[in-house]
């Protein structure tokens, strides 16, 4: 009885500390004209002398500042769950956008309660994508990085700045997946040569579902491999349904370039 209570304690004692935030290390990224906050988990018995798949997550508006912490309130726990961790040993990357900017260069207006996003359809500046690529090169020259097995994706602010990132650096990653996000339908023939996964709530009253829709319609029209999942009476957080998709780490980690 007492040995079969050490197990259970040390299993449940494990587990807990397999879903520690704190193990993503608190890093920062220096370039040449700004800095980059972000967390960072490695692969359990992480082996310089092995290459490993990289995800690149891109957080919300309401997860902008610098204090390192608040980009990993959504989206984190999914990669620490041990069986993830077992099953898809891979390199997480968390990166904070700044309070006052954004990943991508969108802009909306309200009337009448109702938000209109305006996307553009070219590449124009942005600090934090101009970082986030910045990162990755570093990242690349300094970890085992498996160069054909780079991933990105992103909930709302940063479901567009996925969109963003893979336009301004479309040969770089091997699949990416964008969670009520949006962008410009005409970026489409940039952005059709990997495959994508778009998760949207019908119900979304902060970002419009028809910018996903948007989006999925003109992929799809490209030629494509795009998947379009829409969850009926969600509202923004379609982010919690789409972390629970059993297929969704599958998918994305199925796809070499």
């Amino acid at each position: 009885m007492y040995k079969y209570l050490l197990l259970l304690c040390y299993t449940i004692s494990f587990t807990a500390i397999s879903q520690s935030k704190s193990d993503f290390t608190k890093e920062i990224f220096v370039s040449a004209t700004d800095t980059l906050p972000y967390r960072m988990l490695l692969p359990i018995d992480y082996d310089e002398n092995k290459n490993y798949p990289i995800v690149l997550f891109l957080h919300g508006s309401g997860e902008r500042g610098n204090d390192n912490e608040l980009q990993l309130k959504h989206g984190a726990n999914l990669f620490l769950k041990p069986e993830v961790r077992k099953n898809f040993p891979a390199i997480v990357v968390f990166p904070q956008c700044k309070a006052t900017m954004s990943w991508n260069n969108s802009t909306y207006s309200i009337e009448d309660g109702k938000r209109t996003f305006t996307y553009p359809s070219t590449v124009e500046p942005n600090l934090h994508i101009d970082l986030l690529t910045s990162l990755l090169e570093d990242l690349k020259t300094k970890l085992a990085i498996d160069h054909k097995r780079i991933y990105v994706g992103g909930l709302s602010m940063g479901g567009m700045g996925t969109f963003e990132l893979v336009h301004q650096n479309p040969n770089t990653f091997a699949a990416a997946f964008a969670i009520c996000g949006g962008a410009n339908p005409k970026i489409s023939e940039k952005i059709k040569n990997l495959p994508w996964w778009i998760f949207h709530g019908e119900a979304d009253e902060v970002v419009p579902p028809i910018y996903s829709q948007e989006m999925y319609e003109a992929l799809k029209k490209e030629g494509a491999d795009v998947r379009f999942t829409l969850y009926p009476n969600v509202n923004h957080d379609s982010w919690t349904k789409a972390f629970a998709e059993p297929e969704l780490l599958p998918w994305l980690f199925s796809h070499t370039k």
